[in-house]
């Protein structure tokens, strides 16, 4: 990884712009404060986002750190784990994994990209970045070898699961009112 100048400052650009109107989106979203209209714009933009990283995907391979820098990287990132697309979360998946050996992406962002795209595909996540907020409030979506969880977080750099799990609750109390019924998949923090 590398501090230097991007080679692609205007995709990086781009791919942060890009990250952060999803990212308020997605607030607004979690908060009931969307009406009917506003929710298909939300999808529309969802979707176009997801088109333009499947187009940066098929040119560049993964958007790491050398390419667009360590913040259009997360935001790429970002991008992907919230793509409506389980196909289009696998290859991404694999094309974050080679750019992680590469040493030009976060372990990290692969092992909640992985566990989202296990998650969706009906199987239980392997790092427990995964939650979903429910009646008794925030709840980890199922994981595989529970047992071992901590030792498999411990080796892609992740904080023991009670820690995370702590801080995922306690923001999530901080930010969403009492009487919040959503159901979202949290990544954020854990």
């Amino acid at each position: 990884m590398t501090a230097a100048e991007p080679l692609r400052p205007d995709l990086a650009r781009e791919l942060i712009d890009r990250a952060v109107k999803a990212a308020a989106r997605r607030a607004k979203r979690l908060r009931n404060q969307l009406d009917a209209v506003q929710l298909g714009q939300d999808r529309h933009a969802d979707h176009a986002d997801t088109k333009v990283l499947r187009r940066v995907l098929a040119e560049h391979d993964w958007p790491g750190h050398r390419l667009v820098g360590p913040d259009a990287a997360r935001a790429a990132w970002s991008l992907a784990l919230h793509a409506d697309d389980a196909d289009f979360q696998r290859a991404a998946t694999i094309l974050l994994e080679r750019a992680v050996q590469d040493g030009d992406a976060r372990v990290q962002h692969w092992a909640h990209l992985y566990d989202r795209t296990l998650v969706n595909s009906g199987r239980p996540q392997e790092f427990g970045t995964q939650q979903v907020v429910a009646a008794t409030g925030v709840e980890l979506c199922p994981v595989r070898a529970l047992d071992s969880l901590d030792q498999r977080r411990a080796t892609v750099g992740l904080s023991p699961i009670a820690m995370a799990l702590e801080t995922v609750r306690r923001r999530f109390a901080q930010d969403h009112q009492a009487g919040d019924s959503s159901t979202v998949v949290l990544a954020a923090v854990a």
